[in-house]
């Protein structure tokens, strides 16, 4: 079993290392996987379709601009990610229903919860590399998870460990 403490030592000049900005709030407290990217701002049609559409194992990071204003996931689209097996969302943003999304076993960062809900006009882009808390999130590069904190790697790191 793999920690990002470990991973970081093994491997500390070519991971990068997230700041510490997100609290989780699902079930799983350690995950990781393939990087797909959404960036919006209070919309989250696009997280939605991303959910739909990425690769099993996938970890969907989704920049939100650090947004307060609104929620990009709430407890229906982590079920959508649940249920393809996805392995977590890390949002830049918000997330609301805390109470069911600590029921689902799946891994979800955010920044804070709101209850406002987002618009649903479809604005923003999907994979994409995207810049925040420190680390330059590029699709296909891969991310590790657990209570200590986040790393992204160019490679997968874990095995071996």
């Amino acid at each position: 079993m793999w920690r990002t403490t470990d991973l970081y030592d093994a491997n500390e000049m070519e991971v990068q290392v997230c700041k510490p900005l997100f609290q989780s709030y699902g079930k799983k407290k350690q995950f990781h996987g393939k990087i797909a990217t959404v960036k919006v701002k209070d919309d989250n049609v696009l997280v939605k379709r991303a959910l739909e559409m990425v690769s099993e194992g996938t970890v969907l990071v989704v920049d939100g601009e650090g947004s307060t204003n609104c929620a990009l996931l709430g407890d229906n689209l982590a079920n959508i990610a649940r249920q393809r097996n996805l392995s977590g969302i890390i949002i830049y943003g918000c997330v609301r229903d805390c109470v069911e999304l600590q029921k689902i076993e799946l891994g979800i960062l955010a920044i804070a919860t709101m209850p406002k809900r987002s618009v649903k006009k479809g604005n923003g882009e999907t994979n994409i590399p995207v810049s925040f808390g420190g680390v330059s999130w590029i699709p296909g590069n891969y991310v590790y998870v657990d209570e200590d904190g986040v790393i992204v790697s160019e490679k997968e790191i874990h095995h071996g460990l």
